[in-house]
């Protein structure tokens, strides 16, 4: 029997490295995977909506997938993000990730047909990508970018599938959050999908995070962990809200422009995003690094 997979701990959803031509750069890729493996990261999603995977080709994915594949360590999980609008390509494209060595795969929600989304299309998507998977499924519910929001009942009711392990929850739902660990199958993990809410997230059952701040401030969210976990409440919340202003720059402010900005200010390279996203401006990049330095993430 297949030992269960922890989600427990601080996962970054790496952003996708370009050359100054727009070409994925995978000695960068592998640079970034090696420097991060040396934090208290538990791993690495590999193309979530951070890595730009909407704006890959396939081909690019699995090139992406096989690098990360070769630099992820044993002692650091390997998630593939998967999903797709289709269920039946989200399946190929999770199997062809299990073949690089992708310990898990997570599956943002199909949203192109958001009104025909209902509660018996996602539970027959997810049930039928997880029928087919050769490793776990983790849910992913991303209603800012997608429109579409899981239910606690939709949830719920995938959650006693047993491929599927756990939910990585970024609307900032934690009265949801609540109810979903309270009546989920035991052993279904939930994790923060930003590091806005980790600490809340983690006091009502959460387990870790999947955070675009974990790639720029991986010591201060692993922290923040730390501390729930023994007990240290005050420091916790004293760093979840030192952290309120970063986590937002890097995320709604200046989405993943902001991201691969801020990673080369602490010396590991973000570069460029790929059109029609935009890079920031200069105005822009003054007020991230104060950002950046009011955080305590540039001292590092």
């Amino acid at each position: 029997m297949t030992k269960p997979i922890s989600l427990a701990g601080c996962f970054p959803p790496i952003p996708t490295p370009f050359d100054a031509r727009g070409r994925v750069d995978h000695d960068e890729l592998a640079l970034n995977l090696k420097k991060w493996q040396k934090t208290p990261l538990r791993g690495s999603v590999v193309l979530g909506s951070n890595g730009e995977a909407v704006l890959l080709k396939t081909e690019e994915k699995l090139e992406i997938w096989k690098t990360a594949g070769q630099v992820i360590g044993p002692d650091h999980l390997f998630i593939a993000g998967t999903g797709c609008e289709a269920t039946w390509e989200t399946v190929e494209l999770t199997e062809k990730a299990a073949r690089f060595g992708a310990h898990a795969a997570m599956a943002v929600t199909p949203h192109y047909y958001k009104a025909r989304m209902d509660h018996r299309a996602l539970v027959s998507h997810y049930t039928t990508i997880a029928d087919h998977s050769p490793i776990p499924i983790i849910l992913y519910n991303v209603p800012a970018s997608t429109g579409i929001d899981l239910s606690a009942e939709t949830i719920i009711e995938l959650a006693h599938h047993p491929k599927i392990i756990g939910l990585k929850e970024s609307s900032g739902n934690v009265v949801k959050m609540a109810e979903v660990v309270s009546r989920s199958a035991d052993g279904f993990q939930v994790l923060a999908g930003s590091g806005s809410f980790l600490l809340p997230a983690l006091s009502i059952g959460a387990v870790g995070g999947v955070m675009a701040l974990a790639a720029v401030a991986p010591h201060a969210l692993a922290g923040i962990v730390a501390d729930f976990q023994k007990g240290d409440m005050r420091h916790a919340r004293d760093t979840q809200l030192r952290l309120i202003a970063a986590n937002a720059a890097v995320t709604n402010r200046f989405g993943i422009a902001g991201l691969k900005a801020a990673l080369d200010r602490i010396g590991m390279y973000g570069g460029p995003v790929r059109p029609p996203l935009r890079t920031l401006d200069k105005d822009q990049e003054t007020t991230l690094d104060k950002i950046l330095r009011e955080a305590g993430i540039l001292e590092q």
